[in-house]
Formats: structure tokens, C-alpha cells, sequence
């Protein structure tokens, strides 16, 4: 389903006068609360909150939306997502589709202080610079690998050591970077700004 050019899920129905009876920005902070229990499905220790991707809660016809970003427009857990945001709101009753917004796109900016701890105490680097608008960069694509001496230096989740090296541009998800400390000898995943 599509609604002013984003992607909908089908709202669950309503349940309870207790939620009908609440006012809109009483029923609103309830969906913001119950959304911060729900933790991305590729890394459980954040929450979808944390992450940035929830962007908006609003008011429909008769429901309410949940509108997210994915991290990337082709990522592989934004059906998770969304099947886990409705699941959570038909628990607690609540009518609710989920619309995915691919614009602005999702940016690392977009995380929580919160979320950038939670991924360096699981062992994943956070991203280590702000990205800013695209407009704002002097270069956004970079077609050759850039020499050694000139990659960005990333501390090392376990040891604090930033000897680190990138040992491959994609790590667990195409979204981070493998890297690999040479104090520790550990590898690491490393969450990329952009």
C-alpha cells in the first residue's frame, strides 16, 4: 500500500476504550515508550530509537503511523522491523501501520549518544565523525581505496588501542566495516558513518 509516496503496512485494529478515550498526545507518548523496547534485529543492544530510524508517530483516519528509515534503502531487516513494530503495537492493542520513508536518507547523524556506547560496550566501533548533509561534503563516492595512510583511525571496542586497520569494507552487515586491532589482535566490526 502506498500513501503520500511511502511504503504501508496495513494497520492492526483497534482494541479497548481505555486507548479510544486517551487524548492523541497521551496515546502518542504511549507508542514512542512502547518503540523504545524494540531493539534492531541485527544488533539486539539498540533499540530502533537508539538507531535513528524511527523518524515520525502520526495521527491517520482512524490509526496511527509509524514512520522509519531503513539504514540503507536495500537493507535486508527492514520487513523485520516493520513486522516487529506492528507485532509490538497489536500486543498492547494498539492500531498501527508502519511507513517506510527512503528521503532524506538514513544517516549515522541519526543515532543516539546512547546507541554510539551501547556498540562499543558490544564490541562494534561507533561511528566516529559526524557525516553532515551530503551537500556539505567534498567528497561523498570514492571509487579507489584510500591509501594507508589517509584512513580513518578507529578505536578499538575491546582494548581502546586505535593501531586498528580496515581489513575488509564490509563486515557482518554491508552497513559496517571489518577491522582488526593490532594491540589485541581482535577483530572488530565498525559501524560506517555516512
Amino acid at each position: 500500500m502506498v500513501n503520500d509516496g511511502l511504503a504501508c503496512t496495513p494497520a492492526c485494529s483497534p482494541s479497548g476504550s481505555t486507548w479510544a478515550d486517551a487524548s492523541e498526545e497521551a496515546q502518542r507518548a504511549h507508542i514512542w515508550r512502547l518503540l523504545e523496547q524494540i531493539s534492531d534485529p541485527e544488533i539486539p543492544v539498540i533499540s530502533l530509537i537508539d538507531l535513528g530510524v524511527v523518524r515520525q508517530v502520526r495521527r491517520s483516519d482512524r490509526s496511527w503511523e509509524v514512520v522509519i528509515t531503513p539504514t540503507y534503502s536495500g537493507c535486508p531487516a527492514l520487513s523485520q522491523m516493520a513486522d516487529d513494530i506492528v507485532s509490538a503495537m497489536a500486543t498492547a492493542g494498539l492500531p498501527v501501520r508502519v511507513c517506510t520513508q527512503l528521503a532524506p536518507a538514513w544517516s549515522t547523524d541519526w543515532m543516539t549518544e546512547v546507541a554510539k556506547d551501547k556498540l562499543k560496550a558490544y564490541g562494534i566501533a561507533p561511528p566516529n565523525r559526524k557525516c553532515g548533509a551530503a551537500s556539505e561534503q567534498t567528497s561523498v563516492i570514492h571509487f579507489m581505496r584510500k591509501p594507508l595512510q589517509a584512513e580513518e583511525i578507529v578505536e578499538c571496542p575491546r582494548c581502546g588501542s586505535t593501531h586498528t586497520f580496515e581489513s575488509s569494507h564490509f563486515g557482518s552487515t554491508a552497513c559496517k566495516s571489518l577491522y582488526k586491532c593490532l594491540d589485541c589482535q581482535e577483530p572488530f566490526d565498525y559501524f560506517k558513518p555516512y
